[in-house]
């Protein structure tokens, strides 16, 4: 097995990115790069999506990220088979020398994030190197971990953020001199984000950013089940392997800050009128006949106070705001840091959910967890059951929990631009 991918020398005290030869789409055997890509498989959550970026392109990356055949034993089987075909019929290739990728998106508001791509050696929370800040569900890793095993790729980057040293740093001096030149690619999306790779493989270069990022530890920004998954495959893998190491966008929010938003609650089964009356004595409830963007104003507003939650899908918003302190005190663990027992998210999970609702926070048949606010009430008029939109957590308040070694609860934060899926992918065999 070739060692690109994976460096033989003994683990770097802090973050330690490695070269690979990236997998990538050839641009004469696709209709268009946007039409190939997709969102990271857990933001595709609606079937009409997922039909969409399917019909997009015949080779559109939601192939291998989430195949639809039957059980999940057939979708693995023909992700994999999937991934070989496209191979073997050059509509992906590897990247001829191993390299880091400098990966840009903007937007139409002003919108700029820059991160490298690349292989970063998979490490434990107890080494301190990369920081979660969630808890992942069980199944989602094991069923990540089954697609992985089965197509033996990192077929999409997970998003870390670091705090770098200013603008002379070595790896901001050279990824900044690499968008000089002109990109191996650039494309586009239907979102609105332009994207654009460029490949770093000289070897002094390199060297440069191996060593200023070994001063450095990152926060898990988004794909917290990916990051477990890695760690459980490594743990199956005698070392060295290809599977000590994992794919991962690696951005500088000290020089390129990303957004942090929320992430929704569609509570499947439970109606609006249902939900509301169980609050009744224990939250103030106000309905507010408004539009999304006036409602979520006032939610803003609500929770610079204290919790809040705006409930949807009956046709009006109804702000939930002002828990009663008897409700929090039997209900939210003591045991933890103020800065989480005050989380809207550790609110919402262990009162309302757990002890209010009824609703297990695992069970994907009776909660969705839904990135747009606008999706999330649509589908909840759309089925008649709940939204409950949140106001998202400030980055710092994240870093400070994450180093404290505390996990928010699942879903809290939203953080982007996403890196788009089926830009560069990494096999482990190559």
């Amino acid at each position: 097995m070739s060692t690109a991918g994976h460096s033989p020398a003994s683990p770097r005290r802090g973050l330690d990115l490695t070269p690979f030869r990236g997998l990538r789409y050839a641009p004469d055997r696709v209709g268009s790069l946007a039409a190939v890509t997709s969102p990271p498989y857990d933001v595709v959550v609606r079937p009409d999506g997922l039909h969409h970026l399917e019909s997009a392109d015949p080779h559109n990356i939601v192939r291998l990220i989430l195949p639809q055949a039957g059980d999940p034993a057939a979708r693995n089987a023909q992700a994999a088979a999937t991934l070989r075909r496209w191979l073997s019929e050059g509509i992906l290739a590897a990247d001829p020398d191993p390299g880091l990728y400098v990966y840009e998106q903007r937007d139409g508001d002003g919108m700029l994030q820059r991160g490298l791509i690349g292989a970063l050696r998979v490490s434990d929370p107890d080494e301190g190197v990369v920081l979660p800040h969630e808890d992942v569900m069980p199944h989602v890793v094991a069923d990540r971990a089954d697609l992985m095993r089965a197509t033996s790729a990192n077929l999409e980057p997970l998003l870390l953020t670091y705090r770098g040293n200013g603008s002379t740093a070595a790896t901001t001096v050279v990824l900044e001199r690499t968008v000089e030149q002109p990109p191996l690619l650039a494309t586009t999306t239907e979102d609105g984000f332009s994207h654009r790779l460029w490949s770093i493989t000289d070897p002094a270069d390199l060297a440069k950013i191996q060593e200023d990022l070994s001063e450095h530890q990152a926060l898990i920004a988004d794909g917290h089940h990916r990051w477990a998954t890695y760690r459980r495959l490594r743990a199956e893998h005698p070392s060295p392997s290809a599977w000590d190491y994992g794919l991962v966008l690696l951005v500088d929010t000290a020089r390129y800050p990303l957004r942090v938003r929320a992430i929704h609650r569609l509570l499947h089964g439970l109606p609006v009128a249902e939900a509301l009356s169980a609050l009744d004595g224990l939250f103030r409830v106000r309905r507010l006949d408004v539009p999304l963007a006036t409602a979520l104003e006032a939610l803003a507003d609500a929770a610079c106070a204290g919790n809040a939650y705006l409930l949807a899908g009956d046709g009006s918003f109804h702000l939930v705001d002002r828990p009663d302190p008897a409700l929090l005190a039997r209900t939210v663990p003591a045991d933890r840091p103020a800065a989480w027992r005050t989380l809207d998210a550790t609110v919402l999970h262990a009162a309302l959910l757990e002890h209010v609702w009824r609703i297990p926070e695992d069970d994907p048949t009776r909660i969705a967890y839904i990135h747009d606010a606008a999706a999330t009430v649509a589908k909840a008029e759309h089925d008649g059951g709940t939204a409950v939109l949140m106001h998202p957590v400030r980055e710092d308040v994240v870093r400070d929990l994450a180093r404290q070694g505390v996990t928010m609860p699942r879903k809290s934060t939203s953080f982007g631009p996403k890196p788009a899926s089926g830009l560069v992918l990494r096999a482990l065999d190559l």
